[in-house]
This record gives C-alpha cells, sequence and structure tokens, in this order.
C-alpha cells in the first residue's frame, strides 16, 4: 500500500515540477527545450531525483542543469505550497538522455528502411 502511495506522490511532484520549471525566470532555462521524464522519491520523502530531458548541445544541457541546482531551494518551496505534504523532498536534478537514445535508435531504423 505504501509504494502506490509514493508513486501517486512521484507522479503529482512531477506533474507540479513541470510547471515550476515553465515558471522560472533564468535566461539559462529555454522552457521548451526542458521536460520532466521521471521523479523518484525516496519512501521517506527526504529525496527526490528529478530526471530532466533537455534538447540541445552538451554545453546548453550542462547551463540548464546547473540552472536548476541553483533553484532547488525555490522549487522546493514552491512544492511545499502547491502539495499537502508533511514533509518536502531536497530536490536532485539528473539528466536523462532517454530521449536522446530513442531519437538515435529512430534514425537507425530509418536508414536500415532506406537501404531495404
Amino acid at each position: 500500500m505504501a509504494a502506490k502511495r509514493i508513486e501517486r506522490i512521484c507522479e503529482e511532484v512531477k506533474r507540479e515540477l513541470s510547471g515550476i520549471i515553465r515558471e522560472l525566470k533564468d535566461p539559462r532555462l529555454k522552457k521548451n527545450m526542458i521536460s520532466v521524464v521521471a521523479v523518484d522519491v525516496t519512501p521517506d520523502l527526504k529525496y527526490a531525483k528529478a530526471h530532466v530531458s533537455v534538447m540541445g548541445e552538451d554545453a546548453e544541457k550542462q547551463a540548464v542543469l546547473a540552472a536548476l541546482k541553483s533553484a532547488a531551494g525555490f522549487v522546493r518551496h514552491e512544492i511545499s505550497e502547491r502539495l499537502d505534504l508533511r514533509i518536502t523532498p531536497q530536490f536532485t536534478f539528473v539528466l536523462d538522455n532517454s530521449v536522446d537514445y530513442g531519437m538515435r535508435i529512430d534514425q537507425l531504423l530509418h536508414q536500415l528502411n532506406n537501404r531495404e
């Protein structure tokens, strides 16, 4: 039963985090280039790892990651106001390359189809 509760909390945090990132006013963040892929919250709700996908070059990805890291306190404050949780987790942001990987696989499949 606790696992389902954690899953629901992860989904709610993911939804709210997406909205908060769109509202951030950091020039390093290009809103249409960032998406929250997943959020993993520990069972004690003290920590959350947000998997973020960023479209662009490696330098842009690192700049976005640095901007999110500097805004982690603000993000935590906003999550605490928007969600009714006893403990608000501390956020760690991690780059997720699954979208890039999927695009690369799709490109390879198209190349194979064109050869045949």
